[in-house]
């Protein structure tokens, strides 16, 4: 009966930690998500690889929630380069995926 006590907070344990919310910080909030065609005017700074756990317990979790996590972690990471502006560079792979940083809105 232990066991199986251990067993189910272990997995509770792991889907609280599965969900790990990534949160979009009040600066990231300010950065946009556009592609490569709309940001032809801006100013290209730089790129960021954003990644995050894309298995738990050896099962893929969900293509929406990876990508939306990767999206939010990039726009958080775009402040660092004083960007205002992310475009995906490729497809999302592994868990990662990489992006530019541009400027795009003049100080």
């Amino acid at each position: 009966m232990r066991l199986l006590q251990f067993l189910a907070v272990c997995l509770v344990s792991l889907a609280a930690v599965s969900c790990g919310w990534v949160e979009l910080t009040a600066e990231g909030e300010k950065v946009r998500v556009l592609t490569a065609s709309e940001v032809a005017k801006c100013q290209r700074l730089g790129k960021t690889t954003a990644s995050v756990t894309e298995k738990v317990a050896g099962v893929r979790r969900h293509d929406e929630q990876i990508l939306s996590e990767l999206t939010i972690i990039a726009r958080n990471a775009a402040i660092n380069l004083d960007g205002d502006t992310v475009v995906a560079v490729g497809e999302e792979k592994d868990g990662k995926q990489v992006f530019d940083v541009y400027r795009c809105v003049p100080r």
